[in-house]
């Protein structure tokens, strides 16, 4: 089965990629939709900022879908991530997973959004109110060496 995985620029559309991974056989449909939050740790957040190693964000983006298809029978999977600026509200992430039943079709997007984060070479900038910015470290990442986030913060 061929799976959708894309890095874009564009905004991300959920209610399309949702529809991408419908099928005949497929009775659910779970999604994971991360959206830009406009505060972080009593800081005002007016923006993130996406960059991401392409072709090695795309080679591991496919080996969570081979990941999690070897535990799960499943139909489609959509793994689709917003690259540069994601105003407040708008969608980083979403990813979408059908199977013939719900069980699956859920278990799968908890993994794959958990995999996504500690596996997939994606950083993300915060921007503040304040002007100043910070690259953030998911918690999950394998390099992180389940310390607490990091934070390296650059003043304009």
């Amino acid at each position: 089965m061929d799976d959708i995985i894309d890095l874009t620029e564009q905004q991300l559309n959920a209610e399309n990629i949702s529809r991408s991974v419908i099928l005949p056989s497929c009775g659910a449909v779970a999604m994971f939709i991360g959206t830009t939050r406009d505060n972080f740790d009593g800081k005002k957040v007016v923006k993130l900022e996406y960059e991401a190693y392409e072709t090695m964000a795309k080679k591991k983006m496919k080996e969570i879908c081979q990941e999690i298809r070897s535990k799960w029978k499943l139909g489609r999977i959509a793994i689709i991530h917003r690259l540069g600026e994601v105003p407040i509200t708008e969608a980083s992430v979403v990813i979408a997973i059908s199977s013939p039943h719900r069980k699956e079709a859920l278990e799968a997007v908890n993994e794959a959004i958990y995999a996504l984060k500690a596996k997939v070479p994606i950083w993300k900038k915060e921007i503040y109110e304040n002007h100043d910015s910070a690259w953030k470290q998911n918690q999950e990442c394998a390099w992180s060496n389940g310390s607490k986030e990091k934070v390296f913060i650059k003043t304009s």
